[in-house]
């Protein structure tokens, strides 16, 4: 009966990934075909079809053989060893390593090439705006402000996931921290930096940076 249940258990399991797959395959596939259409760009969409795939594939791997498990240590550490109801940090953290995934490729928006030092880059915090408030960007690029910002920067870089990172424990010290900080606080705030890292990591591998 024991591993009837078990058994059960993992076919349920894969339905559901399998369900989250092809849900958010449809999900990314028609966001960036909609920024492409915005910003006309010449990527063909056979191309943008194959480099969602390869973006979703590995956020589903990852998130099945490392975060998924990470989750469910975290939680019922927080709850049996600290007394604390980590839940709350723990759903967030997995909509971040989500949104990570994707992230570099948001911030195609502003992107220009490469012109051998002859153009003026934007500054390192206008780049950085770019890159740690692009939902904004996105919002302001589908409300039809142009900004004009333009940069050679992709993000897809240690240097760049090192800001997030940053940005990402200065969020979640702000969200879940407080003077004096508990252990159950300290682990809440470290949790969420991780699963973005994860998720970064994720998207430089499917480009080949790792």
């Amino acid at each position: 009966m024991g591993l009837s249940k078990i058994r059960k258990f993992f076919v349920a399991l894969g339905h559901v990934l399998t369900g989250l797959h092809n849900a958010l395959f449809a999900f990314i596939l028609n966001f960036f075909e909609s920024i492409n259409r915005k910003i006309r760009s010449k990527l063909p969409f056979w191309r943008l079809e194959e480099e969602t795939s390869e973006h979703v594939h590995m956020a589903i791997e990852v998130f099945e053989f490392i975060v998924l498990p990470f989750s469910i240590v975290y939680l019922f550490g927080n709850l049996f060893f600290l007394k604390e109801n980590a839940f709350d940090s723990m759903l967030w953290g997995i909509l971040v390593f989500f949104y990570s995934s994707f992230l570099p490729d948001l911030t195609c928006i502003y992107r220009k090439k490469k012109d051998g030092g002859k153009g003026r880059d934007l500054p390192w915090y206008k780049k950085y705006a770019i890159l740690l408030f692009a939902p904004l960007f996105v919002l302001l690029l589908f409300s039809n402000v142009h900004l004009g910002w333009k940069t050679t920067e992709n993000f897809h870089n240690f240097r760049s996931l090192s800001v997030y990172g940053g940005f990402l424990f200065l969020w979640s010290f702000l969200v879940f921290g407080g003077f004096p900080i508990s252990l159950g606080q300290m682990t809440e705030m470290l949790a969420l930096p991780l699963y973005g890292i994860i998720g970064y990591l994720a998207h430089l591998k499917v480009d080949r940076i790792l």
